[in-house]
């Protein structure tokens, strides 16, 4: 007879209501060691690979524990000690706290950007790695990845701005990955009548008496409040109007005698999603800060932050994609109804494949935005522009896209997807913060057309996506069709650029990701051998770019002859 444990597993298996806990978020995902081995030198995922292996077991297992329990338990504030002393604390659930150690210390997802050696690794991890492991982590827990991303991005925007004595001073908590002394980062930013209109910005900066900047006014939707370190925005008394007028500025939570510093968080947001995390009110009440840069050129260095987070805010959506696809994908495996399994059903099969389209586009954006990423960082001037526009691109589009995906997606599980005791909840409501961070859809699309008018960025960009195509063995066909697209597409956005009431910046800056997803996903399928990622460029082509007759039955145009898979991979 089985034994009792044995029986328990069986019964497990065979349970009408499907759990994939405990699976890991690596080792089944096909599709990424197909990229990764594309994508990474063979000894750097060699010696990568036991730790995407680490991260996705905990991201689907214990750290997807503990990011359920940090989301019903967000972070509390309190003002004053009991004595009655201000002194505002942030108080975060032990959950979150332990995934802070995992993010930031174990596999120093921060830091690791501005480290010559991490994970054993000697040498700066390239961009991609980072982002892979964000992109499991992501998989489990998006709210503390917000802060992760800021002090990532903190730590970039100093070394490249900052005075020599500034970065000496502050760099190596940066650096390091001792949780007790490391540093972690936030941005200032947002205020009442300043959103997106930086020029806006009233919060105000003087010298004092010593020759030491001091912050005066109130900044309205600061995530990672208590953060050691925020850059913050602020207008100089006497500056120029406008732009022109805002510089920025490092603001640290502690003085050097360990005494707080003069601003005070006023409350906490009660927000729809990334409940773990806390989100706050800051006012700044003659705060000491540190001039960051040149004076007057706050807009423009504070870009150069908010683009570096506008990246990650891409591949969090991302990753929250890949995670609502992979639990339908196993829900309509292991349920069964009407006598067969729900991934055998026509319409369920259509579903899916939906779901899986935008989630593929997104991951491919991923993998092409790092490279690019890496480029640029190395030295590669050509490779700015391209960085330039890709990063709007994904911020644009994948984040719209996560809404939707995981929406359907939590569908598949039916009645069991809208309980919170399953990760689809967390995950709908996590996905509609990527469109308002970092810049709403309206402001991301506009940059994109910023990009084509300042960078000149649509060339590099179209000349370097018809590269691919010409290194895919593709057919004849397919490749001239995806060509084609891209031409067009440029097209319409230098029409866009030259529409004075920037119209058309939506449509120009989706149809530019269609194209190059597409051609991305062609690429990397026919050159690792995955006929599955050429359908999805195929379908993209199809769905996302031909043109359609809604009240015909079919889903493919009358005239368009399909190329078949088979027929698009070298022999």
């Amino acid at each position: 007879m089985p034994s009792q444990a044995a029986a328990s597993v069986g019964e497990i298996a065979a349970h009408p209501v499907p759990d994939r806990h405990g699976r890991s978020l690596f080792d089944h995902d096909t599709e990424l060691h197909r990229l990764l081995a594309l994508y990474l030198p063979p000894d750097l995922l060699a010696h990568m690979r036991p730790h995407f292996e680490r991260l996705g077991a905990l991201a689907g297992g214990r750290l997807d524990e503990l990011a359920h329990t940090a989301d019903r338990n967000p972070p509390t504030l309190t003002l004053r000690t009991r004595t009655g002393i201000d002194d505002p604390q942030v108080h975060k659930h032990p959950a979150y706290v332990e995934m802070e150690r995992l993010a930031l210390s174990e596999f120093g997802l921060a830091a690791m950007s501005h480290r010559d050696e991490t994970l054993g690794w000697r040498g700066r991890m390239p961009p991609l790695v980072k982002y892979v492991l964000t992109y499991l982590f992501v998989q489990a827990e998006f709210g503390l990845c917000c802060p992760v991303s800021m002090t990532d991005s903190l730590a970039r925007t100093l070394k490249k701005f900052g005075s020599p004595e500034l970065v000496e001073r502050f760099m190596p908590r940066f650096q390091s990955l001792d949780f007790d002394t490391l540093a972690q980062g936030a941005m200032f930013m947002t205020e009442q009548a300043a959103g997106s209109d930086i020029a806006a910005t009233e919060t105000r900066a003087h010298q004092d008496g010593e020759g030491q900047w001091r912050l005066t006014g109130d900044k309205w939707f600061c995530s990672n409040p208590d953060a050691d370190f925020a850059m913050v925005l602020a207008r100089v008394d006497g500056g120029a109007p406008g732009l022109k007028g805002v510089s920025l500025f490092l603001l640290p939570r502690r003085l050097d005698d360990g005494s707080a510093n003069r601003y005070r968080i006023l409350r906490l947001k009660d927000k729809l999603g990334t409940r773990s995390m806390a989100s706050g009110e800051i006012r700044l009440e003659g705060a000491l800060a540190y001039l960051v840069g040149e004076q007057g050129r706050g807009f423009v260095q504070m870009a150069d932050m908010v683009n570096n987070s506008r990246l990650s805010n891409g591949v969090r959506a991302a990753g929250l994609m890949r995670r609502a696809v992979a639990e339908a994908e196993y829900v309509a495996h292991e349920r069964r109804a009407f006598g067969q399994r729900l991934e055998d059903m026509p319409l369920m099969q259509r579903q899916l494949e939906k779901l899986r389209l935008p989630a593929e586009q997104a991951r491919s954006m991923v993998f092409q935005t790092a490279q690019a990423l890496a480029r640029s960082d190395g030295g590669d001037t050509g490779a700015y522009p391209l960085l330039r526009i890709l990063t709007p691109l994904i911020k644009f589009r994948a984040c719209r896209d996560a809404r939707k995906v995981t929406g359907d997606a939590m569908e598949v599980r039916g009645g069991c997807g809208y309980i919170e005791e399953w990760s689809d909840p967390r995950l709908l409501r996590d996905a509609h913060l990527g469109s308002i961070w970092e810049g709403t859809s309206n402001i991301v699309a506009l940059d994109v057309i910023r990009a084509v008018k300042r960078e000149g960025s649509l060339p590099v960009l179209q000349a370097h996506f018809a590269g691919l195509v010409d290194d895919a063995p593709l057919a004849p066909a397919f490749a001239a069709a995806l060509r084609d697209a891209l031409e067009r597409a440029g097209r319409l956005t230098l029409i866009a650029a030259e529409d004075g009431g920037d119209r058309l910046a939506r449509q120009a800056a989706s149809a530019l990701y269609h194209v190059v997803s597409a051609i991305a996903m062609a690429w990397e399928g026919a050159r690792g051998g995955s006929a599955q990622r050429v359908a999805w460029a195929q379908s993209v082509l199809l769905h996302r770019l031909l043109p359609r007759d809604p009240l015909v039955a079919s889903a493919v145009p009358a005239d368009w002859n399909p190329v078949h898979t088979a027929e698009t991979i070298a022999a």
